[in-house]
């Protein structure tokens, strides 16, 4: 089996997640989120975006409802040996096989713990789980109760996290080595992606970011390639992948020369970065961190033009996106704490004006503050 953690690794995290269903007076949880699946078992698929459940039990059972297409795969990368097929067929409602399942693990009458928010746990989804379920167990929301786990890194995954790192470097140093006026935004999409995958590294959870000229000024991928400008704007951002384990880097390029705005704009963010990263550390809460975002880019003028939320935590994740919580965001409670790993990025869009300027990178928390994982500085990039 292709599993990418020792039998030991697992062994501590199914120990944590079974003290904490004892905790929470939980008989078993219903796992739905494929981060989840993959975090506890090694099961690795893009299957997800059919119905599929994980049972663990509080007595550390497991058992897979899936469908044929990924049995194979479950046997292969994963610890799972129960292995259930729903069967695809007109009208079918795996809610019921899923039933069928738990009756085997005597869940009859029992609480169950339910991951409710997996993106691939749709409503109607979701309702079928419901109502196959009416009456034979109790279900209750668990949605953090594995992502509590998750967000502080083990000293593997934080091997995996700094190679991911490695990689997102050597995506945006491509970039710039040929980013110029005249080249299609298309191009540079191709350089990135063979960056990565050359280095081994897999599918993102999260589509590239790469705009120029107004397109710049949006902050998420979009389909129609353009061609870079003699005096333009270059927004990037990539989050590259290692064994699922992201790590993301955000700049904003120039071509031709530099606008007294650019740089205010990244002297600000340079200023903000630096803050955040003093204040990203054990004991202090996330909202704190967003809460200094939004003091120094306020007294320099952009309240107006910044983000409400500055970063987010990354671990292994799948589609649609690398986004997970705890994000940077005002009131966030989280206590940050070590081998927490954060994406920080200050972003600025002036609509008045027509520029932007964005500055963001990856870092683990250590015993002392936040570690930067990139090598790259933060100097403003003109081609």
């Amino acid at each position: 089996m292709p599993l990418h953690f020792t039998q030991e690794e697992f062994a501590s995290r199914h120990d944590r997640v079974k003290s904490a269903l004892s905790e929470q007076e939980l008989d078993g949880l219903l796992i739905f989120k494929q981060e989840t699946m993959y975090y506890l078992t090694g099961y690795d698929t893009t299957g997800y975006s059919q119905f599929q459940a994980l049972y663990f039990g509080a007595d550390g059972a497991l058992a897979l409802l899936t469908r044929s297409a990924d049995h194979r795969q479950a046997m292969h990368t994963s610890l799972i040996e129960d292995i259930r097929i729903w069967v695809d067929r007109e009208g079918s409602t795996p809610g019921e096989d899923l039933k069928e399942l738990l009756t085997t693990y005597n869940c009859g009458g029992k609480r169950i713990g339910v991951e409710l928010d997996g993106a691939c746990l749709t409503g109607a989804r979701w309702d079928m789980v419901r109502n196959s379920l009416a009456g034979f167990c109790m279900l209750r929301d668990a949605s953090g109760l594995v992502q509590n786990f998750r967000i502080v890194k083990s000293p593997a995954e934080l091997e995996y996290i700094t190679r991911a790192a490695e990689l997102a470097d050597d995506a945006i140093e491509d970039v710039y080595a040929e980013l110029k006026a005249g080249v299609n935004e298309g191009h540079l999409f191709a350089v990135a992606h063979n960056a990565i995958f050359e280095g081994g590294g897999d599918y993102p959870a999260g589509r590239f970011i790469i705009g120029s000229g107004e397109g710049a000024l949006l902050v998420r991928n979009f389909t129609g390639r353009e061609t870079i400008g003699i005096q333009d704007q270059i927004q990037l951002e990539f989050g590259a992948s290692y064994r699922h384990y992201h790590a993301c880097i955000m700049r904003t390029a120039l071509t031709g020369k530099v606008s007294s705005g650019h740089k205010r704009m990244h002297d600000a963010c340079c200023e903000a970065l630096i803050a955040c990263q003093e204040v990203c550390k054990p004991g202090n809460l996330v909202g704190d961190v967003f809460e200094t975002h939004a003091r120094i880019l306020d007294a320099a003028g952009y309240r107006k033009h910044r983000l409400n939320a500055c970063g987010y935590s990354l671990s292994a994740n799948y589609p649609p996106s690398w986004m997970e919580q705890p994000m940077f965001c005002a009131g966030a409670p989280t206590v940050i704490q070590p081998n927490m790993v954060f994406f920080m990025h200050m972003i600025l869009v002036d609509l008045d004006s027509g520029r932007t300027m964005s500055l963001g990178e990856t870092g683990v928390v250590t015993e002392d503050g936040f570690k930067r994982l990139s090598r790259l500085t933060n100097d403003l990039r003109v081609s």
